[in-house]
């Protein structure tokens, strides 16, 4: 009975312990791979590289006759988005919308007066 139970048991660490050397070098290969890909540090964003992105997709939208306008929130020292028309000078859209970032502003406000310091 013990021999049948082991017996199970020895086949079941056969069939998860590939034997095959091929599998075996392309699994490290895949570790190494992403172990590399872990320590590469992100470039810093510039401001030549924003602003090269910018024109590219104001060239994108031109077919549209829109173009893109970073705006920064003053109470929450952050950057969004406004698509705007060229003809009309009207806001299409926001991403994300100033009424959630405000919204989120004053929330935090809210947090910040009921709590001494921030953690």
């Amino acid at each position: 009975m013990i021999e049948k139970v082991m017996g199970g048991f020895t086949s079941l660490q056969s069939f998860l312990k590939p034997e095959n050397s091929e599998n075996n070098q392309e699994v490290k290969q895949i570790q190494t791979q992403e172990q590399q890909d872990n320590s590469i540090q992100p470039e810093p964003v510039t401001k030549e590289k924003v602003e090269s992105v910018v024109r590219g997709m104001n060239e994108f939208l031109t077919t549209s006759s829109t173009h893109l306008k970073f705006e920064f929130h003053d109470e929450l020292k952050e950057y969004y988005v406004t698509i705007v028309n060229d003809s009309t000078k009207e806001v299409v859209k926001e991403i994300p919308s100033k009424k959630v970032l405000d919204m989120y502003a004053a929330m935090t406000e809210f947090v910040g007066l009921m709590v001494d310091k921030k953690i």
